[in-house]
């Protein structure tokens, strides 16, 4: 009896397996999967959803490749087969087609091909008023600036980025798989003569179900309740948050809480992140790189100065993370000065001085911009700092507003004297705002096709060159503004070859890794709680720091790893990295401890650690979770084709189960045996 028992459980589970496998072998025959691809995700407010997603299931549609304006009446009106899953070139991705596909019953969703074929001359899925609703100017403060009354920065945003769509949109990366949909289309679903196509027809399937819905407080009070009584709660969204990067020319002990004593600062900051419309994708070249590289070179040139001759004052440099997003970073390290749980608290701050856009200048000219309701600039001798400099630096009208910048939340609490460069006047130069194409080649980044990729890292790009001189600028400003003498000025100069990675190779060959493949990507991400312990630009910049401002000790692993064990060492004044470095610091190439005054602090908005989320004051925006994200194509058969697949299949199965002890029975039975 058991002989027999187990002999039908094998039989039932060859049956299984075998069509388990001639599942996944069927499944990788009709279907062709996308894996360079990446969706517009859901994020969220106070009042509404914004962002894209699929149905639950997936949404599949019928290829169609959106080439002239007749394609676009093909899919919204007359063609035979909808919904259409549409693909389109960078030239259509505008919002006058997105918004005639939103409204229409009739597109099932969007797949646009990445890449500089018919670019137009601008693009710019953010609004026309970044952050307006959470920088200084309001109804209490400068009432006539608020909501970019004066100045609209960004005249080119078409605000696609704060749309519902309620279809999955994805980007394509892949050139080869992009011909491989293109040539799925020609082969069946082109038009001849105007006439429709037969099926079978090339269709595209799109997973990407948001669980978060509605808005902050809807989908934040639901995980709550989620964490409180369920066994194995699911969290439906989570707040963006990351780390900020900061360290100074002194340092500060960060075990002390509050007011330093005997401590004025000199506050020099940039933003670390960007956005564009699909998820993770950041280039940010002039809207964030521009100001991370001139904040690091200026950080190098100050660097030897700061050491011989130390000005009276401190000067504390920030990298803020999450400012595109209603100035996240920012408003986490004013929020704690306020409540004495940061080193230095408002009262240490004498000035700041903050780094916007500076990639894009036309002709020589800066632009210092102020606040001109406090109007407290403590007078920048910008003279005598852009001596010898091919740039001049000018001063907007005295009544225009500053432009969106961190130092936005210092005047909420405080009206502390600060300026804003930048390269523009009024609004922006950067046409190409927080979207995919703001990259290397919008800042004019190119190279003679002959050199290696050695060859590139030092090599005197015009970008590099002009950004060296902006670098210098500000490095200079900020020792006068620190109280250091002008006598040692000429001794300030930045680096030609901003992009000063080569000159410390073997540690940014270990950092590499930290990157990925690709260019670096600026989106703020979620932290801790998902993509590991810090975000891999973040981090970055916190090594590129400790190699600039470090010195290299003699600590052993064990001992960088623990460096409270170490009577001589100071972990409150200082952090300890253990890295590979130039041959040249220790003549072997081997790795070492580094110490550094360079340290992370939280960059996650007050408002979730408030648990008020729907603050008039704070960002409130979290990402929706989800649990697939897939593209694939394949080709769509007619209700009749597939009917009569599933009634052979049918048969197929019965006919495998009537016969199953002949087709599945031994040789020769085993005779019984009785004991």
């Amino acid at each position: 009896m058991g002989f027999k028992l187990y002999d039908s459980m094998s039989r039932v589970m060859c049956v299984s397996a075998a069509a388990g496998v001639l599942s996944s072998s069927v499944e990788q025959k009709i279907y062709v999967e996308l894996n360079e691809t990446v969706p517009c995700v859901r994020l969220l407010n106070a009042t509404h959803q914004i962002g894209c997603q699929s149905s639950i299931s997936g949404d599949t549609g019928v290829l169609h490749v959106l080439e002239t304006e007749s394609d676009l009446d093909w899919i919204l009106s007359s063609g035979p087969h909808p919904p259409y899953m549409v693909i389109m070139e960078t030239a259509f991705f505008n919002r006058s087609v997105m918004m005639r596909m939103k409204n229409s019953s009739r597109v099932a969703g969007v797949a646009v091909i990445v890449s500089k074929t018919g670019l137009a001359d601008n693009f710019s899925p953010h609004t026309t008023c970044p952050n307006q609703n959470t920088g200084v100017y309001s109804a209490s403060y400068g009432s006539d600036l608020a909501n970019c009354n004066v100045t609209m920065w960004n005249p080119l945003g078409n605000g696609l980025s704060y749309e519902d769509f309620a279809f999955p949109v994805f980007a394509l990366k892949d050139e080869n798989q992009t011909q491989v949909i293109r040539k799925c289309y020609q082969d069946h679903n082109l038009r001849v003569n105007g006439s429709a196509p037969q099926y079978p027809l090339c269709a595209m399937q799109l997973f990407s179900h948001m669980h978060a819905a509605t808005d902050t407080v809807t989908c934040m009070r639901r995980t709550d309740l989620q964490n409180r009584f369920s066994i194995n709660p699911e969290v439906l969204c989570d707040p963006l948050s990351d780390f900020n990067v900061w360290t100074s020319t002194r340092p500060l002990n960060n075990s002390a809480k509050g007011h330093a004593a005997n401590e004025s600062v000199v506050i020099a900051a940039t933003r670390l992140d960007g956005r564009s419309f699909f998820w993770e994708q950041a280039p940010s070249a002039e809207g964030t790189v521009s100001g991370i590289v001139t904040l690091l070179a200026t950080i190098q040139a100050l660097s030897p100065v700061t050491q011989e001759a130390p000005p009276p004052r401190n000067i504390f440099f920030s990298f803020f993370q999450g400012e595109a997003f209603d100035y996240i970073g920012s408003s986490k390290m004013v929020y704690d000065m306020e409540r004495n749980d940061f080193v230095i608290d408002l009262n240490n701050v004498h000035s700041m001085l903050e780094i916007g856009q500076v990639g894009l200048r036309r002709g020589r000219s800066l632009w210092m911009h102020s606040d001109p309701v406090s109007r407290q600039n403590k007078s920048v001798d910008t003279e005598s700092a852009a001596a010898g400099l091919n740039l001049t630096v000018d001063q907007p009208s005295v009544s225009q507003p500053l432009p969106p910048s961190s130092f936005q939340r210092f005047l909420r609490v405080r009206g502390i004297p600060g300026l804003v460069l930048a390269d523009h006047n009024t609004s922006f130069n950067n046409r190409y705002y927080e979207s995919l194409y703001d990259d290397a080649e919008n800042l004019n980044v190119t190279y003679p096709p002959d050199l290696s990729p050695d060859e590139q890292l030092v090599y005197e790009t015009d970008a590099a060159k002009s950004l060296a001189e902006v670098a210098t600028l500000v490095a200079r400003s900020l020792y006068i503004q620190a109280g250091g003498e002008k006598k040692n000025l000429n001794n300030i100069t930045a680096d030609p070859k901003i992009w000063f990675l080569h000159q410390h190779v073997s540690d940014c060959v270990r950092l590499l890794w930290f990157l990925g493949s690709g260019p670096p990507q600026f989106y703020i991400g979620l932290g801790p709680r998902i993509h590991g312990p810090v975000h891999s630009v973040t981090r970055f910049v916190q090594y590129i720091l400790a190699n600039l401002t470090g010195t290299v000790t003699n600590l052993t692993e064990s001992q960088c790893q623990n460096p409270s064990e170490v009577n001589t060492e100071n972990k409150d004044l200082f952090s300890y990295f253990w890295v590979s470095g130039p041959a040249s610091v220790n003549n072997t190439g081997e790795p070492f401890c580094r110490s550094a005054s360079v340290r992370l602090s939280k960059a996650v908005s007050p408002a979730f650690e408030l648990l008020e989320y729907g603050s008039p004051n704070y960002s409130i925006i979290p990402q929706s979770r989800w649990k697939s994200i897939r593209a694939r194509i394949f080709p769509m058969l007619t209700l009749g084709v597939g009917v009569a697949v599933l009634l052979l299949s049918l048969l197929v199965t019965y006919f495998i189960s009537s016969k199953a002890e002949l087709l599945f029975s031994s040789a020769r039975e085993t005779p019984a045996t009785t004991y």
